[in-house]
């Protein structure tokens, strides 16, 4: 018989966006995460954390689907968080002083010895020279501002503007990091067509 695949994305709301901006309730989630610093259109850093944090939730996605839970899932989209040590160098696109967090939301049963039994396997298999740096945490951000933007990453300053602009005008301020949610393969995907979540937490 056939296991039906659980999708993690669409069974949550915080995942669903659309290109009217509004505001969302994000629940506590947790993730697997990787801190790194520069420009991620040249830096091994960051391309290195994208191929760890992929090998461990296929990792981990198999040993469930293989194991006494039985269930098979759709691995969560790659999300960053991005910032600077001064934030006119983010606003400016200094990339190489941009800082980040790359992860991957996990379902709540994964376990942090069922991580570290995928990271053992994978080791085995490849050497993952971010793995090492890779943490598994519970990330919360509460009442955010989001929106849906298709289009290359290096245009998105407009709608980035515009969604801070939409928090403002409704008696909120920003609170926390930048945050993208990457629904299509960057890898894979051309930059015209890419779908990426624009999110922003906020505060009173």
């Amino acid at each position: 018989m056939t296991q039906e695949k659980v999708d993690l994305v669409r069974s949550n709301p915080a995942y669903k966006a659309t290109k009217k901006m509004v505001f969302s309730e994000v629940p506590d989630m947790n993730f697997l995460q990787i801190d790194g610093k520069g420009n991620p259109d040249k830096s091994m850093e960051f391309q290195d954390a994208i191929e760890a944090l992929y090998a461990i939730s296929y990792g981990l996605k198999f040993m469930v689907k293989k194991g006494d839970i039985g269930i098979d899932y759709h691995v969560a989209p790659l999300e960053g968080l991005w910032w600077a040590k001064d934030m006119n160098d983010f606003r400016s696109g200094k990339k190489d002083n941009w800082l980040w967090t790359l992860m991957i939301m996990q379902p709540d049963f994964i376990t942090g010895s069922m991580i570290a039994e995928a990271k053992y396997y994978a080791t085995e298999k490849k050497d993952l020279a971010a793995l090492h740096k890779m943490r598994f945490s519970k990330f919360a951000e509460g009442t955010s501002a989001q929106v849906l933007y298709t289009g290359p990453f290096d245009k998105e300053h407009d709608t980035i503007l515009a969604l801070h602009e939409f928090i403002k005008s409704n008696g909120y301020e920003l609170h926390g990091k930048h945050h993208e949610i990457y629904l299509s393969d960057m890898r894979r995907t051309a930059p015209e067509k890419l779908r990426t979540i624009i999110r922003q937490p906020v505060k009173k």
